[in-house]
């Protein structure tokens, strides 16, 4: 990410040295002669003649920043706390950890400082020591150890029904990236899985995700049946933390209200959480939508679910506080 900073020191000047044969106003010339202005660039419509100007201007310095430098700063400026991985989560993988010296092992392992002070002490009680022997060399000694590994899987799923507009896809995809990172954050290994759906559901690809416009009506509990097939075909509870986020403008068809409540209710008991966000750009509305309702329920029920509306870009960094707080709490209470 390219971030533009005004520079602080402007260029300096100096005369070129005699000898130089490189620069403007070369060549022998007349008093009175008259030098001929320059020429306008292409594609000046502006009335310019080419001449300099005397305007104020300010020069500009493009710094590039990591993504996950900026990540930090955001996170330590809305203190947010951290995620809490569920404890039966995670697989044992082997790791090489240093422990303990030896005389004896590969020269690539050698542990300069340790064998320089075996040398000391062993000098310090001879008669003419020599400056090192085999005796003072140390060699670090790897072993192999059980290390936890505590992988997530975050899905993300959005309604694409012709109701969804691309400002309301663009409030979606800008949650969904902060919320991915903030979880990237604490766990080693994430995978990311993207459903679309209208009255069905269609896994995509991430780059595929966000282009792909639908139309007909809506129907979400096809995204929350699709998303309890991949926990169940290729996410056991026991190695993954899981987390679905959804994103809709909040209808659903009216028929399909338990459908979607009970599929919802039950991946509440599988997940870590789920975080719902509606998006209605410029609006909030003043009754309850459909999918509002059905969390709403959830959540007072006390299911590990969370919503939030986003109406302009500044609620994004509230529904993501909203939900790293909550989700802590719940974890929390079931430690």
């Amino acid at each position: 990410m390219q971030v533009p900073v005004r520079l602080l020191e402007h260029a300096r000047f100096r005369l070129a040295d005699k000898e130089s044969q490189t620069g403007a106003g070369q060549g022998e010339g007349e008093a009175g002669e008259v030098l001929r202005p320059s020429s306008p660039r292409p594609g000046d419509n502006d009335g310019d003649d080419g001449r300099g100007g005397n305007e104020d201007g300010g020069v500009k310095l493009l710094l590039e920043f990591k993504i996950d430098d900026i990540v930090d700063w955001l996170w330590e400026e809305l203190k947010l706390p951290d995620l809490i991985p569920k404890r039966s989560s995670g697989s044992d993988e082997q790791e090489l950890v240093r422990e303990g010296w030896d005389k004896r092992g590969a020269r690539s392992r050698l542990d300069r400082r340790r064998t320089i002070k075996e040398a000391i002490k062993r000098r310090a009680i001879q008669v003419n020591p020599a400056p090192f022997t085999n005796d003072d060399l140390r060699f670090r000694q790897l072993v192999k150890r059980h290390k936890p590994v505590t992988n997530a899987v975050v899905i993300f799923a959005v309604d694409v029904s012709a109701s969804m507009t691309d400002a309301e896809r663009k409030l979606a995809k800008t949650f969904f990236f902060f919320a991915l990172q903030g979880i990237r954050r604490k766990y080693a290994k994430v995978e990311t899985r993207f459903i679309a759906h209208t009255t069905q559901a269609w896994e995509f690809s991430e780059s595929e995700f966000f282009q792909v416009a639908g139309s007909g009506g809506t129907m979400a509990s096809t995204a929350f049946h699709l998303t309890q097939e991949l926990l169940h075909q290729q996410f056991d509870p026991a190695q993954y933390n899981s987390y679905l986020f959804y994103a809709s403008d909040g209808e659903n068809f009216t028929e399909d209200r338990s459908a979607a409540a009970e599929l919802l209710a039950h991946l509440t008991a599988q997940m870590n959480y789920i975080g719902y966000v509606e998006t209605l750009p410029g609006m909030r509305p003043p009754n309850k939508t459909e999918m509002m309702k059905i969390c709403d329920e959830l959540e007072r029920n006390g299911a590990q679910i969370g919503s939030s509306v986003l109406a302009n870009p500044n609620d994004v960094w509230q529904a993501i506080r909203k939900f790293f707080v909550q989700q802590a709490e719940h974890a929390g209470a079931q430690a």
